[in-house]
């Protein structure tokens, strides 16, 4: 049987961590991508061999990692993309930069790590992604539907962009086979949780922090056999906290 192939950005930590492990342990080969090279405790197979250091906050840096993509698809077929790298600068207390106190370097910096390197990644892997009949999902976030008290402005608006490409990419991609959708993500337990979430999580209907394994789990779900008539939509992986 032939081996899917998935790539996978912001594979460094949290999330993305427990979306190797799940796609690995489901027989995946994974090729992750991040500011950081391999850390050779990572435990998946072969890691060092699929990883691509790269700064998404670069443009030009991005549409030069693709040519390397392509290399690692001995067949040109790539099954999944997930844009899962996302950042949110803080002051220097470790405060929310709002709409008044975000510089224009930090909201360019933003969204070009939040929401051009997706743009950039599916469009220059189209034709790989169609060989495949594959799948995109892209990870927003609860803050892109409304104020959150610990993401930043820029972050916000770059998610809530990243929902409405979705839904673009879904109607553009859709004539080629390939299924584009969204996760959204709110209070998860990793190591960047701000101090404060456990009284927004005091506020949940299942009043629990949500486990990165179980968002892995949503996005391989997305990009599996078992979602082949979902696409253009947002799934809220949040504790209900949309609600």
């Amino acid at each position: 049987m032939e081996q899917k192939i998935l790539l996978l950005t912001g594979a460094s930590r949290g999330i993305g961590h427990a979306t190797v492990k799940r796609f690995s342990a489901e027989g995946w080969r994974v090729l992750t991508c991040s500011r950081q090279p391999f850390d050779e405790r990572c435990p998946w197979p072969g890691g060092e061999a699929n990883h691509i250091e790269i700064d998404l906050a670069d443009a030009e840096k991005t549409v030069q990692a693709i040519e390397v993509v392509k290399s690692k698809l001995p067949d040109g077929r790539l099954h999944a993309l997930v844009n899962n790298a996302g950042i949110s600068p803080k002051d220097e207390d470790g405060a929310r930069l709002n709409t008044l106190t975000t510089d224009l370097r930090t909201w360019g910096h933003v969204f070009n790590v939040n929401f051009f390197a997706s743009v950039v990644l599916a469009r220059g892997l189209k034709d790989e992604l169609t060989a495949a009949k594959g799948a995109i999902v892209n990870v927003t976030s609860i803050a892109g539907s409304r104020v959150h008290p610990f993401a930043g402005a820029a972050y916000a608006t770059s998610k809530s962009a990243l929902a409405a490409l979705t839904r673009e990419m879904a109607h553009d991609f859709g004539p080629l086979g390939v299924r584009v959708n969204a996760i959204a993500p709110g209070e998860v337990e990793t190591s960047i949780l701000s101090p404060g979430t456990e009284k927004i999580v005091a506020g949940l209907p299942l009043g629990r922090l949500g486990q990165p394994e179980e968002v892995a789990s949503v996005i391989h779900f997305l990009c599996s056999d078992e979602s082949t008539y979902v696409t253009g939509t947002e799934i809220e992986v949040n504790a209900g906290q949309h609600v």
